[in-house]
């Protein structure tokens, strides 16, 4: 047995033996954690085994505690502890996040707060001035430009710099496989087409990005949520197991400095991905937006490199690193390419050329990779500013996540925290946050928020901070 499975078993006979009796409280997380000397990580794994056998319950701002159900009955008909791969199959679920979601981000871009809930980067390092005049005079010389020019794949100039950036990275990228996109978002909805049908359900980490939740949703599918830890990413072996069902048509994952948490999932992981979703003949649509922006010396991999079959279907875009504003995605679809590109047509039927072609001749320019090192280091910087002034003004039970990447930080607030009456009453002091409710479509998350660290430091983000530490603090 895995340590988790353990310790769950353990509970599980304190709970059939009477030492702990129904509507009991648990210990907390943290307390086992410590008291044990194991990670958090473990600890909520198998409170969360536990929860799906129906041992225990979980309550919003109080913690855990036995299920008064368990013990209706007769000890003896306690079924005995199922080995991972008899586990019960979590609940698939019909998505509807984007209302919710659509809220808090017209919020979050008020331009008179405190941007602390930004999804998107800062664009004061970004070259958007140069980019800018690119554009203007391609525009200039492009006066007869049509529709026609731009149709799928894209601007070829543009292709071929993206494959060698690939290649740069240690991945021989076939140019033909490259679809230009209107940003990563359309890359993940033409795939996610391409690999499912309505009614369809997709795994996905948990927490996830919430724009993969928009995709299922509009799509008509249905989620189901896979454990995704701090320091591994998605419970690659959970996954396995439930696989068996048949009922996971694709699964949707971002294993690079993933949002919210900020991790890189273990090469083992990525690699064993990618061999059972292809023995099992299923797409694996991959987020790749925060690749380049990696804090240690070398870029991490991507599931496409392990990828022999062609069932990754990698998306990406420049968004996160050079321009947000000329929405310039791609994928590379493996051997959906073909689909994607003519729902590519069918959808949107083109990309803007202009922006294509700018982004094209900066990148031929040079200088990219000048530009990648210096965010890469301000961004470091300002992960361990955040960290600092979180960790002095928070509550000390907080949990902080330790990004390798990116530029989000994810803190896990104590349980009796609820993250939407912070984001309310934050938002009244002209502070934004990003709740944790919208980084799952099954309401997990209550106690957690998403920062935003890209901004550069100053004396009104950390009043913002030390406002929001005020404001936890009062909380009973």
């Amino acid at each position: 047995m895995k340590m988790y499975e353990t310790l769950a078993r353990e509970l599980e006979q304190h709970v059939m033996s009477g030492m702990l009796k129904a509507g009991d409280k648990v210990p907390s997380v943290r307390q086992l954690s410590q008291q044990r000397d194991i990670s958090i990580t473990t600890v909520l794994k198998a409170y969360s085994l536990l929860e799906s056998r129906g041992v225990i319950e979980s309550r919003p701002q109080s913690g855990y505690f036995v299920r008064k159900a368990t013990l209706a009955g007769h000890a003896a008909a306690m079924p005995a502890p199922m080995p991972p791969t008899l586990r019960p199959h979590p609940v698939a679920s019909n998505v509807e996040i984007s209302q919710l979601v659509l809220r808090t981000l017209k919020t979050i871009s008020r331009h008179d707060a405190v941007p602390l809930g930004s999804p998107y980067p800062d664009p004061t390092p970004f070259p958007l001035v140069r980019l800018s005049h690119l554009a203007n005079n391609i525009a200039k010389k492009s006066s007869g430009w049509g529709v026609l020019n731009d149709l799928p794949p894209g601007n070829i100039d543009l292709i071929r710099q993206i494959a060698g950036r690939y290649f740069l990275n240690g991945l021989l990228v076939d140019p033909a496989e490259v679809i230009i996109t209107v940003g990563a978002t359309e890359a993940l909805n033409l795939c996610l087409q391409a690999a499912a049908r309505p009614g369809d359900t997709i795994a996905v980490e948990s927490p996830t990005y919430y724009a993969i939740l928009h995709a299922i949703e509009r799509m008509g599918m249905r989620a189901i949520e896979i454990p995704t830890s701090g320091t591994s990413g998605m419970d690659v072996d959970y996954l396995e197991s439930i696989l068996e069902s048949g009922n996971i048509a694709a699964c949707m994952v971002m294993p690079n400095f993933h949002n919210p948490l900020g991790i890189v999932m273990p090469e083992a992981n990525k690699k064993k991905l990618v061999e059972i979703m292809t023995r099992a003949k299923k797409p694996i649509i991959e987020n790749a937006v925060y690749n380049e922006l990696y804090y240690s010396d070398t870029p991490p991999s991507s599931l496409k490199q392990y990828d022999t079959e062609g069932y990754v279907l990698h998306c990406s875009s420049f968004s996160k690193t050079l321009s947000s504003a000329f929405r310039i995605g791609w994928a590379m679809p493996g051997r959906y390419r073909e689909k994607v590109e003519n729902l590519k047509f069918v959808n949107t039927l083109s990309t803007s050329a202009i922006p294509q072609m700018a982004i094209a001749e900066y990148l031929s320019q040079g200088g990219y990779d000048q530009h990648l090192r210096k965010i890469r280091k301000f961004y470091q910087q300002q992960a361990k500013i955040i960290t600092h002034v979180v960790r002095r003004f928070f509550p000390e039970a907080c949990i902080i996540s330790e990004p390798a990447g990116g530029y989000l930080l994810w803190v896990q607030l104590p349980p009796h925290i609820d993250a939407m009456r912070l984001y309310n009453e934050a938002l009244e002091r002209k502070i934004t946050i990003g709740p944790g409710t919208i980084f799952s479509n099954t309401g997990k998350f209550r106690n957690c928020i998403r920062l935003n660290y890209s901004y550069s430091w100053s004396k009104e983000i950390q009043s913002a901070i030390v406002t929001l530490g005020k404001i936890i603090s009062h909380y009973k």
